[in-house]
């Protein structure tokens, strides 16, 4: 599907009346850039770029169209987007346990949404390469020492040395390598019968019966047993319908690091676009979307679904500019919109671009990113209340249903393990408790009980988008 030997060609925008410059992989290098490591010897990046370009795709350019066309369906309404993972994944943390306790929680949600919405959710991991990571300075200073700050492993170490925190390249080969494992255990968990209704529901049972609120999540769980039930009477079981026994996880990671990007950029021999084939979504950070810079150049030109961070310092007419840079073609499901904003933030700006991009005619898929704005500080750890990630995901919800639009989805930091990153929640972390289990790299996660309490939230709003739905839809005349 993949031609990675074809010629470099130039790609116009399509974008109406104004036409893009000319793209390929590599125009984005003659411009500003943000957010990029200091490697210290040009010659032996380059030469771990070179291999990298020869190595296997590692998604395919069939399997993004796909992706587009589910996140087509969402931008309508038809839909939601789950998306998530962990903040930074680590070479150390890579563990075939790690991968499955990830998908399993994931699954869980998915089934509480999909019984909520009556709609399917379309499952994106951040995973399988989302290695680096943006940081608010070029350096750390602990004490009188100063060092490159760290920038995810595939740029170089947590360890506050000099020898690891120098940018090293062959980290690169090193992510890629972990990144193919992980989708190939993935892939098998998805396709070889560990995705089956009947044991992710059995998975949901075990939660409900172990969780403080299990009183609160007992009555969804004992209606999904009910449907299965009838569908079993009905003939309909995994056993006779694919559907049940497997299901499509896509991959996702912020396209940061541009020369690896470029290196896994190829041009699909069936379409002769070109295609990012290192994961089947990326997305352009808040840090780094300058619409004259180098990543927003990059991303305009593969055809991969795209997300975009949108922090409150983003306005509505930068936003429609980096829209239409971005999907010039206004095509379904290309462009998914990742609102960030903070728990007091979201219903000050979120109106504002919701307004803009209605305005305009923009079809996007809107998602709410309720981790970043929501960091703080607490005896000496970075951690994400839970208390107030719930209230920006109901005020994502809220904006959504006062002006009649769609909230099309969630993108969360988050990890099937029992770590006590982010306060709160049904077991009532608190900020003593951070030092007992706190293993993130970067970033504080949800814990598994959080990121399921957090989908029941979530599907409490989607039954009543839902329920409105229904009063407001046209009477249908019979006879």
């Amino acid at each position: 599907m993949i031609n990675k030997a074809s010629p470099v060609k130039p790609v116009a925008g399509q974008g109406g009346a104004t036409r893009q410059p000319a793209w390929n992989p590599t125009t984005w290098r003659s411009l500003p850039i943000q957010q990029v490591p200091d490697y210290q010897d040009p010659a032996a990046l380059a030469a771990v770029e070179a291999r990298l370009s020869s190595y296997p795709p590692l998604v395919f350019a069939g399997e993004a169209r796909k992706l587009k066309a589910e996140l087509a369906s969402v931008a309508a309404g038809e839909g939601f987007l789950l998306q998530g993972g962990d903040c930074a994944e680590s070479f150390a943390e890579h563990h075939a346990d790690n991968i499955r306790d990830f998908f399993r929680v994931f699954l869980q949600m998915a089934v509480v949404l999909t019984y909520a919405a009556a709609q399917p959710v379309v499952k994106v991991g951040r995973i399988a390469g989302q290695f680096a990571k943006p940081r608010s300075s070029p350096n750390e200073k602990q004490g009188d020492v100063e060092l490159p700050a760290y920038r995810g492993d595939i740029v170089n170490d947590i360890a506050f040395t000099p020898e690891g925190r120098y940018p090293d390249p062959q980290r690169m080969e090193m992510a890629y390598r972990q990144s193919a494992a992980t989708l190939n255990l993935l892939r098998a968990f998805a396709q070889g019968g560990y995705a089956n209704l009947d044991y992710v529901h059995q998975w949901m049972l075990g939660f409900v019966k172990d969780s403080p609120q299990s009183h609160r999540y007992q009555t969804i769980a004992d209606r999904i047993t009910e449907s299965l039930a009838f569908m079993r009477a009905c003939g309909v079981s995994s056993d006779s319908v694919a559907q049940l026994r497997s299901t499509d996880l896509y991959t996702s990671h912020e396209a940061l690091l541009l020369g690896y990007e470029q290196a896994l950029t190829r041009v699909d021999s069936t379409s002769g676009d070109w295609y990012a084939t290192s994961g089947h979504m990326l997305w352009v950070g808040d840090r780094t979307r300058q619409p004259d810079h180098a990543h927003v150049e990059f991303c305009r030109g593969v055809k991969n679904p795209l997300g975009l961070k949108c922090g409150p310092s983003l306005e509505p007419d930068g936003l429609i500019r980096l829209i239409d840079l971005l999907n010039p073609d206004n095509e379904p499901g290309r462009l998914t919109l990742i609102a960030r904003f903070g728990a007091d933030k979201v219903l000050e700006h979120l109106p504002r671009l919701i307004r803009a991009v209605e305005r305009e005619g923009r079809t996007v898929v809107w998602s709410c990113d309720p981790m970043h704005g929501n960091t703080v500080s607490m005896n000496g750890y970075k951690t994400r209340p839970f208390d107030r990630i719930l209230r920006e995901v109901e005020g994502f919800f809220a904006v959504h249903r006062a002006e009649g639009t769609h909230a099309g989805g969630v993108h969360i930091e988050m990890t099937g393990k029992n770590v006590t990153e982010c306060t709160g929640g049904a077991r009532a972390i608190t900020a003593e408790d951070l030092q007992d289990r706190y293993h993130s790299h970067c970033d504080p996660r949800l814990n598994a009980e959080q990121a399921i309490e957090l989908a029941f939230l979530i599907a409490e709003n989607l039954k009543k988008e839902r329920e409105d739905r229904r009063r407001h839809a046209p009477a249908v005349a019979v006879g």
